[in-house]
């Protein structure tokens, strides 16, 4: 391909790049707003709640105009379908931040639970980590950097199970406080939701180099994985 199709390729990566980094810095917010019970936080979080949709349908035209005037061989054509759909991936992680904001406003004027926060903070920590450490393999289509972030999604998917039932345990206990409760439920079903989109995009990496759809996600491949790994502990 010619210089121009380079020099295109090259910005809609970028434009790409700065998407995952605007979801990353999302979601570190939207959860340190609900751990630390600051609303005024959550609303910054919210007041952003459109730039991320609006990276996307940007990126979109701009891939969709690269495709046409310069009608790229297959391995380029590659790239641009996986910015495309893992565009998709990251305008999703954008709306798990804005819930989980939305949700740190309605938590901040109730009764916390330190113990179960504190997991929730390490869980948005570690998929923060792995949307950096995609990000990163996505800019030198680095397959194997993509396959390790895929396989911390089980980290991601064991806390979740712990604290799903630790909530569940918590709210037996906690009589009327059932909001609060509800409230963690969904933040941590966000976050592990959150870690199988990163899963995804670290698809894509390996189809830009390979070519293949493959399936990368642990607890998919094998459902069972986490509650044996929860046994080994």
């Amino acid at each position: 391909m010619g210089a121009i199709f380079n020099d295109e390729l090259k910005r809609l990566r970028g434009h790409f790049m700065e998407m995952g980094i605007d979801a990353s810095e999302q979601i570190y917010q939207a959860t340190k707003a609900f751990t630390e019970h600051d609303p005024a936080l959550a609303n910054q979080v919210l007041t952003t709640d459109n730039k991320i949709n609006d990276e996307e349908v940007s990126l979109e035209k701009e891939a969709l105009k690269l495709m046409a005037l310069q009608q790229p061989v297959a391995s380029d054509f590659r790239k641009i379908i996986s910015i495309l759909k893992a565009s998709s991936d990251i305008e999703r992680l954008g709306d798990y931040a804005t819930h989980i904001a939305r949700a740190a406003i309605n938590l901040s004027d109730r009764e916390h639970n330190e113990q179960i926060e504190g997991q929730i903070e390490k869980m948005m920590l570690i998929v923060r980590e792995m949307l950096e450490r995609v990000l990163d393999a996505y800019a030198q289509t680095n397959e194997q950097a993509a396959y390790e972030v895929a396989n911390e999604d089980l980290r991601v998917d064991m806390i979740y199970v712990q604290q799903q039932q630790a909530i569940l345990t918590a709210l037996a206990k906690a009589g009327g406080n059932v909001k609060t409760y509800s409230d963690y439920l969904a933040v941590i079903r966000y976050l592990e939701r959150s870690g199988d989109h990163i899963v995804n995009l670290a698809e894509w990496i390996i189809y830009i180099g390979s070519g293949k759809l493959v399936e990368l996600n642990p607890g998919k491949a094998d459902p069972t994985m986490v509650e044996r790994k929860l046994k080994e502990q």
